[in-house]
This record gives structure tokens, sequence and C-alpha cells, in this order.
């Protein structure tokens, strides 16, 4: 026994999970762009000086403080697992940025020695 499918005569238009920037809509304005979170933008630029600040940007802040930071602090801060942690901390290395570390009384403690444009 065979049993048989419903299908139609007419496919569906599939959707995309997220539609271009630029595609052409009913409802666009000239000079506007509607972003992904459906608020419209006009064509001026918004200032550089508005940057959100990151995680990684608060490490480096804590770093740079005269008595450094722990591990356990920095965890704390974050909400990172101290694993993630410390690759923040290499990945800061890796930006030209010189983490040293010290061991007082069984605490580590890292710090941000300087900044040099390797």
């Amino acid at each position: 026994m065979t049993t048989a499918t419903k299908t139609s005569g007419k496919a569906r238009n599939r959707r995309m999970a997220r539609m271009p920037a630029d595609s052409g809509g009913d409802n666009e304005q000239a000079g506007t762009k509607k972003t992904a979170a459906g608020i419209a933008k006009t064509g001026t630029k918004t200032s550089a000086t508005t940057k959100k600040s990151s995680k990684t940007e608060l490490v480096l802040g804590m770093l740079r403080r005269a008595e450094g930071a722990t591990l356990d602090q920095m965890v704390e801060a974050t909400g990172w697992l101290p694993h993630t942690t410390r690759a923040a901390l290499t990945g800061l290395k890796k930006k030209g940025h010189m983490v040293t570390s010290e061991k007082l009384d069984g605490v580590r403690t890292y710090r941000v020695a300087a900044f040099s444009n390797a």
C-alpha cells in the first residue's frame, strides 16, 4: 500500500532568517534604512566616541589599577569562568599589552605594565 503526500500546486517562497539590510520594501522611505530591530535610521552617522564598553575593557581597567587584580576579582566582575578570564588575559597579551603576574601570599595578582604597539 502506498501513501500519497499532499502537495500544493504553488510552492511557497522561503523566508530567510535574517533579511539583508538593503532589501527593498514597500514602506521604506528614501534616505532611511530599517535595521534588524525594526528601528528606522537616518543617513547620518553616529559619533564613534559613544562606544559601548566591553568586559575586556573592564578587565583591562582592573589590571591598570595600582594593586592590579586577582583572577577571582576578574571572574566576579565579568561573570566569566576562570578559564575564559585567563583566555582574555592571553588575548590582551596578543594585542600588545604587557600583562605581568606575581604571586604574593599564595594569591596571584595580574597587572598591565605598559602598552607597546609592536
